[in-house]
């Protein structure tokens, strides 16, 4: 199984960008640490980060074919992007969305996001447990497709 961790804009900052919502990991630690939990569970996985929304798309899009799975955290793409969105629902593999923060206590306009009812499931608020979180989910719904399961 090989699935992909894709992180959008700004998420190259955290542990600079506003520690008291995102807390004082950054992106390579977090990264580091769903690689131990996929090895654990004899999982590949590469990550990709991009503040560019059509490096995101070409990733999505080269997903379809190199990836079983999408952990993806689109960051502020997630309110309007809708060639992302466009982008996921163009492709059969399945993605779960992360936030690190709990989005719908937030801003209003955080609460909104363009890839509700193209993803799997949508995890928020979880901090960096997230990301585990989703890539334990991804798996399993995998593994319970693979095996004819439902």
């Amino acid at each position: 199984m090989k699935l992909l961790l894709m992180n959008g804009p700004n998420l190259n900052m955290l542990g600079v960008r506003e520690p008291a919502i995102y807390g004082h990991d950054t992106l390579a630690s977090i990264e580091d640490m769903v690689r131990l939990r996929a090895a654990e569970l004899g999982v590949e996985l590469d990550c990709f980060q991009s503040n560019h929304e059509g490096a995101l798309v070409d990733k999505i899009h080269e997903a379809h074919t190199a990836y079983d799975g999408i952990i993806y955290n689109p960051g502020a793409h997630t309110h309007y992007s809708y060639a992302l969105r466009d982008a996921v629902s163009s492709v059969s593999t399945p993605v779960v969305e992360v936030h690190i923060s709990d989005v719908d206590a937030r801003e209003p306009f955080r609460a909104i996001s363009v890839f509700d009812g193209v993803v799997l499931e949508k995890i928020s608020g979880r901090g960096k447990q997230g990301y585990v979180d989703a890539l334990e989910l991804l798996v399993k719904q995998l593994s319970d497709s693979s095996d004819g399961g439902c």
